[in-house]
């Protein structure tokens, strides 16, 4: 099955006391192209996170965001800076001892000055933290693909009906081609025996004449190739995976057949179908934009 370039996914998972919310988006793009965007905490698990969006995609600009909050106090380490409450002890005594001042000096009026106490993260396991992260990344890449993936089946059926559009325009093209050339060939004698006003027509003149058109105008070889490019295309879709650089290369060989066939194209109705191909075929090549 094909997928879409364009997707969504998100998780939201408790681990370890630590709830992760990651969201992932991506865009169409030539290339694979992925941004993380993630809390200081967690920046060394980024090229995983990296190396785990590569799994499951391989062109697009894709994007994600990671954030993190604890639940669990152990997180944070609160200490009382000795040197820093000792000073300032000393400091008021002596206020009091030189300027006779009141001594009310106490711990919540302590607690409010500046450094009074220290806070310190406490140094999180690397190894747990990232193996958590993973956990959740891949809840939310599921999602992602899902949606890729359903994506994917609409533009499959699309590619495929068009598919058979076309098919059905080229049958057209084939029989109206063989009839511009009997429709040639009788306007020429009508036309010869206008000018000579006789009856009496070289039959093998007005051969030759139809041959050298019919040779000008043929378009079965153009034909055959498009419909085998068509072939291949359903052969793709049946093959399934990552093939939009393969199908847009195609289309250039399709849209160059369709061009050569317009250009042969004497008639206005066929000339007309020969739009209607081209028509379709933008179509595809727009769709084909979409598919990873």
């Amino acid at each position: 099955m094909i997928k879409s370039m364009t997707g969504y996914g998100r998780a939201v998972e408790t681990v370890n006391d630590r709830e992760f919310t990651v969201e992932i988006s991506s865009v169409n793009n030539r290339y694979l192209d992925c941004s993380v965007r993630l809390p200081r905490m967690l920046s060394f698990a980024e090229e995983a996170v990296k190396q785990t969006v590569k799994q499951y995609v391989s062109r697009g600009k894709v994007e994600v965001h990671i954030s993190v909050r604890s639940e669990s106090a152990e997180d944070t380490k609160l200490t009382l800076n000795t040197p820093v409450v000792e000073g300032y002890l000393n400091a008021m005594r002596q206020m009091v001892d030189t300027y006779g001042v009141k001594d009310d000096i106490s711990v919540s009026a302590l607690s409010r000055l500046p450094e009074v106490f220290i806070m310190e993260k406490a140094k999180a396991d690397e190894e747990q933290l990232q193996s958590d992260l993973l956990a959740v990344l891949s809840c939310a890449l599921e999602s992602y693909d899902a949606m890729r993936t359903t994506e994917g089946e609409a533009l499959d059926r699309d590619l495929r009906s068009r598919g058979n559009t076309i098919l059905g325009f080229v049958a057209q093209v084939e029989a109206g081609n063989a009839q511009t050339v009997v429709d040639y060939r009788a306007r020429l004698e009508a036309k010869l025996r206008e000018v000579l006003a006789s009856t009496n027509i070289d039959q093998s003149r007005i051969l030759t004449e139809a041959a050298i058109f019919a040779d000008k105008v043929a378009v079965d070889e153009e034909t055959v190739r498009l419909r085998s490019h068509l072939q291949q295309m359903t052969t793709m879709l049946d093959a399934g995976g990552a093939m939009g650089r393969k199908l847009d290369f195609l289309l250039q060989e399709m849209n160059r057949e369709a061009n050569t066939i317009g250009s042969k194209c004497t008639d206005v109705t066929l000339a007309r179908i020969v739009v209607d191909i081209k028509a379709e075929l933008e179509k595809i090549r727009e769709q084909t934009q979409n598919i990873e």
